[in-house]
């Protein structure tokens, strides 16, 4: 009797032994589940790696799939993933944010504008300046509307020619013409106002844009600030024909304003 006993002690020992790779077994599901839970997105280097240490795991570095094939393989493309894979392989680290390409678009502009100002000694009729609001180009009125007239002088359409020839982008830029006088006070016939002589001399200015350009007149507006807006003080005759001026101003289609502050430092 003592010796049967021990048997039976000893099948018993024997029979729980499968306990032991039962637990590993749940530890291993466990961790795997903790692992896919934590993988808020699908990454496909991460996910093979995952396949690879599993597959050594349980299948002692046999693939999942017959012949020892990856479950991943790849070329396999996983949804969402291609494009952006695509995406972020065809950026290129050097390309140039849209401000910049905006900001070198209109220099290029007032540069060509510049050199037509060097060209035809026009320094006292027009000016340039690039700011973050866009490129403002300035003409005086002495030179292209007669005293109290809106209507243009010859000399006027020459440069609002030689203007509209370099207001023509790809693609276009809404375009702004303002009007402004001196404090001079007008009365006549066709104005009561400085506002009215402004405005119509900015719409008029807007007319030969328009009639030299291919732009769009949706792309075109026109403002008149009368005396309201000098530039200097009205305090002599000189200071007065320079507040007596046209502005076409380019706007930009992105913001410029850091560009610009960037290059004033410089």
């Amino acid at each position: 009797m003592p010796k049967k006993d021990k048997r039976i002690r000893k099948e018993e020992k024997i029979s729980e032994t499968w306990l032991l790779p039962y637990a590993d077994m749940l530890t291993l599901l466990l961790a795997l589940f903790i692992v896919l839970f934590a993988m808020s997105e699908i990454d496909i280097k991460k996910f093979e790696r995952l396949a690879y240490i599993f597959q050594t795991e349980f299948l002692g570095g046999a693939g999942v799939i017959e012949d020892g094939v990856s479950i991943v393989p790849e070329e396999t493309p996983v949804d969402g993933l291609e494009d952006k894979e695509d995406d972020e392989e065809g950026k290129d680290e050097s390309e140039v944010p849209e401000s910049v390409e905006e900001y070198e678009k209109l220099l290029a502009i007032q540069e060509q504008l510049e050199k037509y100002i060097a060209l035809n000694s026009l320094t006292d009729t027009l000016g340039t300046k690039l700011t973050g609001e866009g490129l403002l180009i300035t003409v005086r009125t002495d030179v292209t509307f007669d005293s109290g007239s809106a209507h243009v002088k010859p000399e006027g359409v020459e440069i609002a020619k030689e203007i509209a020839k370099m207001l023509q982008t790809d693609p276009p830029h809404e375009i702004v013409v303002n009007g402004h006088t001196d404090d001079v006070p007008i009365y006549n016939e066709q104005f009561k106002s400085n506002w009215e002589l402004s405005t119509m001399r900015a719409i008029q200015f807007l007319y030969l844009l328009l009639e030299y350009s291919d732009i769009e007149p949706k792309y075109f507006s026109a403002r008149g600030y009368g005396e309201y807006k000098p530039i200097v003080p009205n305090t002599n005759e000189e200071n007065r024909s320079k507040n007596r001026r046209v502005e076409v101003l380019i706007l930009p289609n992105y913001d410029i304003e850091d560009e610009v502050e960037k290059h004033e430092e410089t």
